[in-house]
């Protein structure tokens, strides 16, 4: 469930960043994270139900809970312009949600660890861009489409593919990635267009974690 998770995941990074980027008309974005955000939110809970208590199992899931809320939100908000500012804060939320999650997998699970940290990064975004205000709009639409496939999209094919990526080879390469994705944002935010305005409903929102 968590790697199917991932893989609509990057699909919804994706969109999102090309509407941040004016590529993608808001309510297109709006409708698709609705139902990313609807299936996710449909899989925990069969999850949940089934789990009988297990708390591996429900801390497994806790991510992917926020996530597709999350993205359920954001649908909600840009379909009926309900105003971003919760939303932003309920991102930051998130965030240090996720920086918790990367820490307690640190010895865990390295590459996972990564990956939430990634995470929190692009969470912290959105709540810079939404709660705060600041005009970050442009590089946070570039980490979501740079993101969108690195650490989502790749690693959940690995997964159903039975190769998780685990080794640390796969946590420098993750760690490679973030990099790319924050810092191959700031140059590509930089590089060309003028800056542009972005409206509260259309700022949609970010990733989507294997388990905890």
């Amino acid at each position: 469930m968590a790697y199917i998770c991932l893989v609509l995941s990057g699909a919804a990074l994706l969109i999102n960043g090309l509407t941040l980027l004016g590529r993608v008309p808001g309510r297109d974005s709006g409708v698709f994270n609705v139902l990313v955000g609807g299936v996710q939110l449909v899989l925990c809970t069969a999850v949940a139900v089934t789990a009988d208590g297990s708390l591996p199992v429900l801390l497994s899931i806790a991510g992917t809970f926020l996530f597709g809320l999350t993205y359920l939100y954001v649908g909600l908000d840009t379909l009926a312009s309900l105003g971003s500012t919760g939303l932003g804060w309920f991102c930051g939320l998130v965030a240090a949600i996720a920086v918790v999650f990367a820490v307690t997998n640190a010895t865990v699970d390295p590459v996972l660890a990564v990956l939430w940290a990634t995470w929190a990064g692009l969470w912290t975004l959105f709540f810079l861009l939404l709660a705060l205000g600041l005009d970050v709009g442009r590089y946070t639409a570039w980490a979501l489409v740079l993101a969108s496939q690195t650490t989502t999209t790749v690693p959940a094919l690995l997964g159903l593919s039975g190769r998780w990526p685990a080794g640390p080879a796969w946590t420098v390469g993750a760690g490679a990635v973030a990099v790319i994705v924050f810092v191959g944002a700031a140059v590509l935010a930089r590089r060309g267009a003028r800056p542009t305005e972005v409206q509260p409903a259309q700022t949609p929102v970010v990733a989507q974690p294997a388990a905890a």
